[in-house]
């Protein structure tokens, strides 16, 4: 148990980053009713920001967000729901959280997904816990399918419903990643129903030491054409990315938003390509 009187600060900051989807299968459905999906999870220095602020009085836990807009009710949160998972097993104080979103949501980079997870990362180290990254991914899992990646935050082949991760050797040393979101908003259950589930193919697990060069026309995610289909605004924006010149560019998730890996800096090119409306971010990658 945490003992509140071993409190040495009132304040802790974390920086929850974003990732991408190289590759997305969509399998059969298993016995839980969900669909089984194998991926290569990559996280990019995309971040968000996250303060940990520890209360005097006692009460619910609250959160003050800035930034990009937040939609839904504040009480479903994962930020919420992680100090709610806590607070049930052990001594957690009531504490306000102070978010700077960056990250868009609803585009498929697992940015709330992110946020739920550092919250975990900085109670347990706030309250001195000591909960292990096992015992911390167990308790993601029950805020997400994604969360659980977020918890150990390195390359990993991802399978189950997101659940099942394995670190995996890629090849992004000195690669430079470039996102757009067109702002749209593309529902995770219609996304599903547009998709034909199959099992009559490899797996993703054999990529190991792959990059993008290998990647280009081989590793597709298969939401992709189905929400192009549905959203043309997402194919504009993969080729506006294939035409600055990115080796494999593809859409991540279930949408919206797409990125493409380039060997050297996009930024302005991207900036001056991007529509107004749009969000857009650049940044290099390296290997662990």
């Amino acid at each position: 148990m945490g003992d509140r009187a071993a409190f040495h600060t009132r304040t802790r900051i974390g920086f929850p980053n974003a990732k991408v989807n190289v590759g997305l299968q969509v399998r059969n459905r298993r016995p839980d009713g969900f669909h089984a999906i194998e991926s290569l999870f990559v996280p990019i220095p995309w971040c968000d920001t996250l303060e940990l602020e520890v209360l005097e009085d006692e009460g619910p836990c609250e959160i003050e967000a800035h930034g990009l807009p937040i939609p839904g009710n504040p009480d479903d949160n994962l930020i919420i729901k992680a100090h709610a998972l806590l607070a049930r097993d052990y001594n957690v104080p009531s504490v306000r959280f102070h978010l700077i979103k960056a990250i868009p949501m609803g585009a498929g980079l697992g940015g709330g997904s992110a946020d739920g997870v550092m919250a975990l990362q900085l109670l347990n180290a706030q309250c001195g816990l000591g909960l292990s990254d096992a015992a911390l991914e167990i308790m993601a899992a029950q805020l997400g399918s994604d969360c659980p990646f977020f918890i150990r935050n390195t390359f990993s082949h991802v399978s189950g419903r997101g659940e099942v991760i394995h670190p995996i050797s890629i090849d992004l040393n000195g690669w430079w990643i470039a996102i757009l979101h067109p702002g749209i908003h593309v529902s995770t259950a219609k996304a599903f129903s547009w998709v034909t589930p199959s099992d009559e193919r490899p797996g993703l697990s054999t990529w190991s030491g792959s990059g993008p060069e290998e990647w280009a026309g081989k590793l597709t995610n298969d939401f992709t054409a189905p929400v192009i289909e549905h959203h043309p605004e997402v194919g504009h924006a993969l080729s506006m990315l294939r035409n600055l010149g990115a080796t494999h560019a593809d859409m991540s998730g279930s949408g919206s938003a797409v990125f493409g890996f380039f060997r050297s800096d996009p930024g302005i090119d991207l900036q001056s390509a991007c529509p107004a409306e749009w969000h857009c971010w650049s940044g290099r990658i390296d290997n662990p």
